[in-house]
């Protein structure tokens, strides 16, 4: 009996909840409906967003029923915590169908129409980003982000600033994925404005919204123009949709590959017109671009470039090879890019950008079967760098050229206003007799040279350091030859006006050649020039204008034998290092019937001990002859 009545006053307790329930179940449906659990939903959906939320029109929330229904006016998303405040959109009508989470699916967003929407899109050189759906310094791994199974978003207009990439876009963005056969519907999206202050126009073509899934990758393609560069490939997100895992095949041509900065963000040199293909692969903040193949002219590229973010920079890992390069086809000239006339210099005037070693870090390595420069051509070049806070530093570059080869180490300091350059470049045997030549038959000077080059400059350019050089320059050679008539005209005598004439073409041995300058300040000031034949001795002094090039040096024929009918005074060698010219200084010129020829041999031993091996200073009191450099002492 006690039982039975402690069971029906359980059964009406119950029926009683029930009915309440119910009741404010019922209650519930009609407030939401009507809107009055308005702030109670906004900051549902705020917390799942992870930022602020404001609805400052209309709200209709349908919440009890399959496919739940949201309908907003003037809403206003805020940026997440870990920016700083700012607003991440704009949207003058949003529409959104949800979908209830199951045993078999999870929750996810059915349809999702976004009208008069405006978006500030901001990612900082850490890669921070207010469009990140979760905060990256917790590191969540979430792999089931939301699908959007259809989408509208007509005419938005998108302001972008990405600092990490270099990227800044201002324009409208179309995206659709909705009719009658949604299923079968691709992802369309569409976009024109400014990319980095250049039009550009792009699309991007995905699968069926309504297809993807979260254990199948999400194909797509895509094309971009800018600048007269067109850009096109195809990709996958591994994770749909998550962006931060990405890989890509790409093309991109067009009339100077300087353009794609204004499409990807990375600053390229200029050239010629191009061609360019590779793949991405982007994980994270950390991208890599493999299997590139550039070329250009007649020149190719190929290797490695990894982008990723080192503290508040950039940093590079980049490894290239070559089979052809050839400098004049890089640069403005190349690109067309400039109508001045090719400069007169020598020495490359082409500007290094300091901007670009200040902000970013990198590691490089490069080989190249061939690369000309000018009419030289260097073989086997490998090279290793490395760009740390604004200083680029070459360690070693190495070379063959002419038979010899080329170490060279190099260190530019960005930071200051004008970079700050040290040089340090050794040649070995390199063979002067393999020099282009405009006539044919043997050389007019020919052996192995050693060069040394240790300066310091400042500029940005070639030119720029070596007109502000100082330092040292030497360079000899060791058993050499050299055309007899040339040896000969240096003392301007009969017998070598005789040899000229006939175009006598019998060398003569070298016992040494030395040339030794001290840089100061962009001139070259000789301390020792020296050239010793078994006939003659020669030798020299004057400067070389570097910021100029100008050319400022006097040559003496000093014979060890008797002469003839001979002009005692120097010869001239002025003009450029481009355009050099010779000449006789008549006023300094005195007639000698007869000179019995008083130089002797000069002291080789030191002379080719001096300078070179360690690249000191070697002045003129440091080049010993074994008796008087002669007579003609004027």
């Amino acid at each position: 009996m006690n039982g039975s009545l402690v069971i029906r006053r359980i059964l009406l307790g119950t029926a009683a909840v029930v009915a309440a329930l119910i009741v404010l179940t019922a209650g519930l449906v009609v407030a939401v409906d009507a809107g009055h659990c308005r702030g109670l939903l906004i900051r549902y959906f705020a917390s799942r967003m992870g930022r602020p939320i404001q609805v400052k029109g209309a709200f209709e929330a349908h919440i009890f029923s399959f496919n739940p229904r949201v309908i907003a006016e003037q809403v206003v998303i805020s940026n997440p915590p870990w920016m700083s405040s700012g607003i991440t959109a704009e949207v003058g009508k949003l529409s959104m169908v949800l979908k209830l989470p199951g045993f078999d699916h999870p929750s996810g967003v059915v349809g999702l129409e976004l009208q008069g929407a405006t978006f500030y899109l901001v990612r900082d050189s850490t890669g921070l980003a207010n469009w990140q759906l979760t905060d990256p310094a917790k590191h969540s791994d979430n792999v089931n982000l939301p699908i959007v199974r259809s989408l509208s978003m007509p005419n938005a207009h998108v302001v972008l600033r990405d600092d990490l990439r270099h990227l800044q876009f201002a324009g409208r963005v179309s995206a659709r994925n909705v009719n009658e056969v949604a299923a079968l519907n691709p992802l369309r999206i569409e976009g024109a404005g400014q990319l980095n202050s250049k039009a550009v126009t792009f699309d991007i073509t995905g699968d069926p919204l309504a297809a993807a899934n979260h254990n199948s990758p999400y194909y797509f393609s895509f094309a971009e123009h800018s600048s007269g560069s067109r850009l096109h490939g195809h990709g996958l997100l591994p994770r749909p949709f998550d962006f931060d895992i990405l890989d890509a095949t790409f093309e991109a041509e067009g009339p100077d590959m300087k353009d794609l900065y204004f499409m990807i963000g990375v600053t390229l040199i200029d050239t010629g017109s191009y061609r360019l293909s590779g793949k991405l692969s982007r994980r994270g903040t950390q991208t890599t671009l493999s299997d590139l193949v550039a070329s250009f002219g007649q020149s190719d590229v190929h290797g490695t470039v990894s982008i990723g973010p080192a503290g508040d920079r950039q940093k590079f890992d980049i490894d290239l090879n070559s089979q052809t390069l050839r400098l004049s086809d890089l640069g403005a000239r190349a690109a067309g890019r400039t109508s001045e006339p090719k400069s007169p210099l020598l020495l490359s005037d082409a500007m290094l950008s300091s901007e670009l070693v200040r902000g970013h870090d990198a590691t490089m390595k490069f080989r190249a079967h061939r690369v000309d420069v000018a009419r030289l051509s260097l073989h086997e070049i490998s090279a290793k760098a490395t760009i740390d806070h604004g200083v680029l530093t070459v360690a070693p570059l190495l070379a063959e050229l002419l038979g010899g080869t080329i170490d060279a180490h190099l260190r530019l300091d960005a930071r200051p206003k004008v970079p700050a350059v040290d040089v340090d470049l050794k040649i070995t045997d390199l063979q002067l007799g393999q020099f282009d030549r405009n006539n044919a038959g043997p050389p007019s000077f020919d052996g192995p040279m050693q060069a040394r080059v240790i300066v310091s400059g400042a500029g940005s350019s070639v030119h720029q350091v070596a007109a502000t050089a100082n330092g040292t320059v030497s360079a000899q050679v060791a058993n050499g030859a050299l055309r007899d008539s040339f040896a000969e005209l240096t003392g301007v005598d009969l017998r070598g006006l005789g040899l000229f004439l006939t175009k006598n073409k019998q060398d003569i041995p070298v016992r040494c050649a030395i040339a030794n300058f001290e840089a100061q300040e962009g001139n070259l000031i000789a301390g020792s020039l020296v050239v010793d034949t078994a006939p003659m001795l020669i030798t020299g002094e004057g400067q070389i204008h570097l910021d100029t090039e100008a050319l400022d040096l006097k040559i003496r024929g000093n014979p060890k034998s008797l002469r003839l009918f001979r002009l005692r005074t120097p010869i001239l060698v002025q003009g450029t290092l481009a355009h050099p010219t010779t000449h006789i200084q008549a006023s300094k010129a005195a007639l000698v019937i007869v000179d019995p020829g008083q130089a002797k041999d000069a002291d080789c031993a030191t002379l080719l001990s001096s300078g070179v091996a360690n690249g000191t200073r070697a002045n003129a009191s440091a080049t010993p002859m074994r008796k008087s450099e002669g007579s003609d002492r004027n």
